[in-house]
């Protein structure tokens, strides 16, 4: 479990602003499962998600940078989450999936011109002797501006996407697994994006500036 508490690159478990957080955030409990579960909460409601975000840079993938930043998309919230629970003496690493149906709107399925989110990212905590997945991407406010219940975690199931919204429509899909991993895979990460967003990696590719929440009026 060496592997799974030690500060990497990404998952920077000893960067000061991740102890910072992780230590406000933990709860006064010292027992593994009631701090994995408030850390949950906190990186899921305390960083804003935002998928405009999104840059080439590596440096943008570590947790100390969704910290700083107070908002990103869903693989540093995931990368923080995990090195948020690493300082506490959690083994934790991070997943990677292609979805549909992500929380979209028409402008990001336009910026991405495809459905399918590649390389979306969640936490794997280890607890009671197993791995249990979390997903701290969307926070409270942005899942009621889309009607989507929240996902919560107890630490003890497996905390995924609903399949569907609030009113019954259909909302998310796995569609492949990548694994699991004790850090981020850049090179993997990158250019499976870029077969996916040719367009992104371009040259001259755009660089969009928005908030998920602003195109609703939050």
């Amino acid at each position: 479990m060496h592997r799974y508490l030690e500060p990497g690159r990404f998952i920077d478990s000893d960067h000061p602003s991740v102890v910072e957080f992780a230590e406000n955030a933990r709860g006064a409990s010292r027992e593994p499962r009631q701090q994995a579960v408030a850390l949950y909460y906190a990186v899921r409601d305390q960083i804003r998600y935002n998928p405009y975000v999104f840059s080439r840079d590596p440096d943008t993938l570590k947790g100390s940078h969704a910290v700083l930043s107070g908002e990103s998309y869903c693989v540093p919230k995931a990368t923080l989450l995990a090195a948020c629970a690493r300082h506490c003496g959690i083994p934790a690493r991070i997943g990677l999936a292609d979805v549909r149906n992500h929380l979209s709107t028409p402008k990001l399925l336009a910026m991405l011109r495809s459905e399918v989110f590649a390389m979306h990212g969640y936490t794997e905590l280890y607890l009671d002797g197993r791995w249990v997945k979390a997903t701290p991407a969307f926070n409270l406010t942005l899942c009621q501006l889309f009607k989507v219940e929240p996902l919560e975690f107890d630490g003890r199931s497996d905390s995924v996407f609903h399949p569907f919204n609030a009113d019954g429509e259909r909302y998310m899909e796995y569609l492949r697994d990548h694994g699991q991993f004790a850090d981020v895979p850049q090179e993997l990460f990158f250019s499976h994006l870029a077969s996916c967003y040719p367009h992104l990696f371009s040259d001259d590719a755009p660089q969009p500036v928005g908030d998920l929440q602003a195109e609703f009026g939050a």
